[in-house]
């Protein structure tokens, strides 16, 4: 049926006017109007489109944190540690996820804008601050793209090396180029199967532990937690006795840091998500909770499976065997003689591999696009395509996403893992800043008067679990390097590549202040109404629009 009139009037930021909306001719008022971050006296426009549906976001933080670390690396930590340190450090490193959840669902879920948390580092802490999250959540995205690709291109040689190391770089770059520069709702699409496909493999390997173990399998072995017992539950590491397990249950510890995340890519949708204040607080549960059940379950089915000396998995680290030949899986499958199930899992493998490099880049690009917005790079790349993308953003991270062509260089492998060394207490100082800003978006809402009753998700346990995940990454994040000060163990190089990134978090945050001025906002001066109205108004206005292909209808019911 035709449309009969005008169904309401919203402002369009833009052009500082009133203008006239059909619901009909703009299902899920799709013209958004433009969302602004004031800089100074100049006015920045989020030209983003909201497009991803509630399916794409809870799949979207799955499918950013579980990568090959899950299923191949984690054969590491069982080897460092022994399965119950394995199991342990996962459960209790899920507790500090928790509590960084608990945080970004709150803010996040109130103000859901592009690049929150870089941004709200800004607004509730200190310009200066954002500055140095935001570069740092940057660097550490951009620089992990690299990585995946050059694991895509490792992984295939499990099958065959016959297509030259260059073309598959090459392919992959091209691939990320086009799912990335395509509406938003193209990349949501991409992660949604890919992710899925990642729930598929873990539920799947789950269940196939608990087969096998009960003597479903060829040799009809009903092995149990016989490992657990023979060659035991705990590793010693670097050193011997109860010091050494310490050891291997703080390097299972670390590993578990590393390879859980979640609530920083849900967070990372958030600007280009449909009514983001109903769905991201039911995303962030939900994705607790699953990323939850795969790593605890993962880790413990890993112990499970293969003993901690076993020396086929021990053999291929050393030897550094393609694709998935370490996987505790594949070495359990080659222990059963289960045939078929290794090439099932490697290719799983190459599609967790993709997929998590694509999350990077989408990541990554909206990060430097949060930055330009609040004037913190350089406001050419505010610009975005006709389908609301920050094409000039994508384009930056694809840039270093050529550094993947090292790998044609016979030593370049060892640059490029001094290159990911440097940022890989990233993600732990990402998550202090995440609790630290809710520390301070919790003061201020008691200083101004906030009820927090009012808000569209209040985590529970606060701020109580925001001091406890603050404490937590921060430690965490200086242990990370532990070994270098071992006596035997000790290297400037080790040392500088561990630490970097901690060292240039105080620069960036120093030197912007210095440079700006800035200074720590006092409570009472954090603006904690900038952005909300154009929120309350999309959502007052938001006209969900009707799925008519029934697949996709089933699938907005199954992960709604």
């Amino acid at each position: 049926m035709a449309s009969t009139g005008v169904d309401y009037v919203a402002k369009d930021s833009y052009n500082d006017r009133t203008v006239n909306v059909d619901s009909e001719k703009t299902p899920g008022y799709d013209t958004n109007p433009r969302r602004v971050s004031l800089v100074g006296s100049v006015k920045h426009y989020d030209s983003t489109h909201r497009k991803l549906k509630p399916r794409h976001i809870q799949l979207i933080g799955i499918g950013g944190t579980i990568g090959t670390a899950l299923y191949v690396q984690i054969g590491k930590g069982l080897m460092n540690g022994g399965p119950g340190s394995l199991f342990l450090a996962f459960t209790i490193w899920c507790s500090f996820i928790l509590a960084v959840t608990l945080c970004m669902a709150e803010m996040v879920s109130y103000l859901p804008i592009s690049s929150p948390f870089i941004r709200f580092a800004g607004r509730y802490v200190d310009d200066a601050f954002g500055v140095a999250a935001g570069w740092n959540f940057f660097i550490f995205e951009a620089a992990l793209v690299p990585f995946e690709i050059v694991a895509c291109n490792v992984i295939i040689t499990f099958w065959s090396d016959a297509v030259p190391v260059g073309a598959i770089i090459a392919i992959v770059i091209l691939l990320y180029a086009l799912i990335n520069m395509l509406a938003v709702k193209w990349y949501g699409e991409t992660e949604f199967w890919a992710a899925l496909g990642k729930v598929l493999l873990i539920v799947g390997l789950i269940i196939f532990t608990f087969i096998s173990m009960l003597g479903g399998n060829p040799l009809k072995d009903r092995y149990g937690f016989r490992y657990w017992s023979e060659p035991g539950s705990f590793n010693e590491l670097y050193r011997t006795g109860s010091l050494g397990r310490f050891l291997g249950f703080l390097q299972c510890l670390i590993q578990a840091a590393f390879v859980i995340a979640g609530p920083d890519y849900v967070s990372m949708a958030a600007g280009e998500a449909e009514n983001p204040r109903k769905i991201m607080p039911r995303a962030y549960n939900a994705v607790f909770y699953r990323l939850t059940a795969f790593f605890v379950l993962g880790s413990l089915c890993v112990g499970i499976n293969v003993p901690y000396n076993d020396p086929e998995m021990t053999a291929a680290f050393k030897d550094g065997k393609p694709g998935a030949a370490a996987s505790p899986y594949v070495v359990a499958m080659n222990r059963l003689r289960i045939e078929g199930l290794p090439h099932i899992v490697n290719a799983m493998v190459l599609a967790s591999a993709f997929s998590a490099g694509n999350s990077y880049v989408y990541c990554a690009s909206r990060s430097l696009y949060g930055l330009a917005l609040e004037g913190k790079a350089p406001k050419f790349l505010t610009k975005c395509n006709k389908a609301g993308v920050p094409y000039l953003c994508v384009g930056v991270v694809l840039v270093f996403a050529m550094l993947s062509f090292l790998q044609l260089g016979e030593n370049s492998a060892k640059v490029l893992s001094w290159f990911v060394s440097l940022v890989t207490a990233s993600q732990l100082i990402n998550f202090s800043v995440m609790c630290f800003t809710f520390i301070r978006f919790y003061k201020a809402c008691k200083a101004q008067g906030v009820d927090r009753n009012t808000l569209p998700y209040k985590g529970f346990w606060q701020p109580y679990a925001a001091y406890y995940g603050l404490a937590g990454t921060f430690v965490m994040a200086l242990v990370g390097g532990y070994t270098v000060f071992l006596d035997d163990f000790w290297n400037v190089p080790d040392f500088l590549f561990s630490y970097m990134m901690i060292f240039l978090f105080p620069i960036l945050y120093f030197g912007w202040k210095f440079i700006k001025k800035t200074k720590v906002k006092k409570l009472y001066e954090i603006d904690l109404q900038e952005d909300v109205e154009e929120i309350e108004e999309y959502t007052r206005n938001f006209v969900e629009t009707e799925e008519t292909n029934k697949f996709n209808k089933a699938l907005d019911r199954i992960f709604s």
